[in-house]
């Protein structure tokens, strides 16, 4: 049979012929002008907003328009099928939802909503050491929805076991480790605004739940909400880590662990002789280091180091289905879709996040077949061409 996602095109035409439009465009670069209508000024900024000048979410989507699709003819490509298998474990399709932090400036029912929708699709949600719910609420919300768990690395030992037995307990398989985050990068759009979530007491809800962050205070968040946050942003951020650290981490989880962030060939190579699953090529959507290469660009070189003993999967930049045919095509087992689906949310809530979902998923599986594939098992960088 035809593929299972490409269908949604037709949905949305039958629609029409009942005088119905999709909730919000289909055009997925088209939405953060759309959300910038009903987010705040600060939300927006937070969301759409990267380091510096913004050179390296530019450098991005450069990196992505410098690949150019080939098509080729006569394929055979009317049946298509976009399962993927990651660790082991089939995807219907090689997309994940990316770790997006403080959702709840977005929507009233923030990562909620998220999981929902991605649940519904059988795509796997990252949850955001930064979450606007708890990890028990997500678990639930995602009911049986595959579930990573993304740890922004807390200083304090005891707080960080707790958070990733919390996490293990409640059904998150993977850990994504995020790297190039351990302090803020100068965010203009955030600092002309003085805006910054963490201590308005959004994105908290995991430390604020948790025991082991809990035993550290004199008084309890409901108490002392200030001397809470600040003492919870003092201990995720501000301290590099080293190589020599992630053993601990193995210690506390059992199951695949993933770095993210990894942009240089050498770090990659470092990674899997560390004993690391799976690398998430990142440079976290430009939103940490101003100047850098744009990911796409780090890709193919990683893909070709270290792929065959390690999971790439990328980050940063993707907005299309065809922006994932191309990471596909140049090493990733997976991507990860960001942004796009948080304008989504805040559009549409729930309804929302899965109209983007779908229309990636409808692009990528349309997107496959016109250029001659029927599997993205069968994407190298020969369907490519350096523009």
């Amino acid at each position: 049979m035809a593929g299972r996602f490409g269908g949604y095109q037709n949905e949305i035409y039958l629609q029409g012929l009942a005088g119905t439009t999709p909730p919000m465009s289909t055009d997925l670069t088209a939405l953060e002008e759309a959300a910038a209508a009903v987010l705040t000024p600060e939300a927006l900024g937070y969301v759409a907003g990267g380091a510096g000048a913004g050179t390296t979410m530019r450098a991005n989507r450069e990196a992505f328009d410098r690949w150019k699709i080939v098509p080729r003819m006569l394929a055979d490509a009317t049946d298509r099928d976009l399962t993927t298998t990651v660790f082991g474990t089939q995807l219907p399709a090689p997309v994940l939802l990316a770790p997006v932090g403080v959702q709840s400036i977005a929507h009233p029912e923030a990562e909620l909503a998220t999981a929902r929708a991605a649940a519904g699709l059988g795509l796997p949600m990252i949850l955001s050491t930064a979450s606007s719910r708890t990890i028990e609420q997500v678990a639930d919300a995602s009911g049986d929805g595959p579930r990573w768990f993304q740890l922004y690395w807390p200083n304090d030992p005891d707080v960080c076991a707790s958070i990733l037995e919390r996490a293990r307990k409640a059904g998150f398989t993977a850990l994504v480790v995020t790297l190039d985050t351990w302090t803020l990068a100068w965010r203009p759009r955030d600092l002309d605004r003085a805006y910054l979530p963490f201590i308005r007491n959004e994105g908290t809800a995991i430390p604020m739940s948790d025991p082991a962050f809990r035993a550290r205070l004199e008084k309890t968040p409901e108490e002392d909400q200030p001397t809470a946050i600040l003492h919870w942003i003092g201990m995720f951020t501000g301290t590099d880590r080293h190589w020599g650290q992630l053993p601990v981490l193995r210690e506390l989880w059992d199951g695949p662990i993933l770095l993210k962030g990894i942009q240089h060939i050498d770090d990659a190579r470092r990674a899997v002789d560390a004993g690391v699953d799976g690398i998430v090529v990142s440079n976290h959507g430009g939103r940490q280091v101003d100047g850098a290469l744009g990911a796409l660009e780090a890709l193919p070189g990683i893909a070709r180091a270290v792929g065959d003993q390690a999971e790439i999967l990328f980050d940063s930049g993707v907005r299309t289905g065809a922006d994932a045919f191309k990471a596909l095509a140049l090493g990733a087992k997976a991507v990860l879709l960001g942004r796009p689906f948080v304008y989504g949310l805040a559009l549409g809530g729930e309804d929302g996040v899965r109209h983007v979902l779908r229309s990636l998923l409808a692009e990528l599986e349309l997107t496959l077949g016109l250029a001659g594939y029927r599997t993205p098992g069968e994407l190298t960088p020969a369907a490519l061409q350096r523009g």
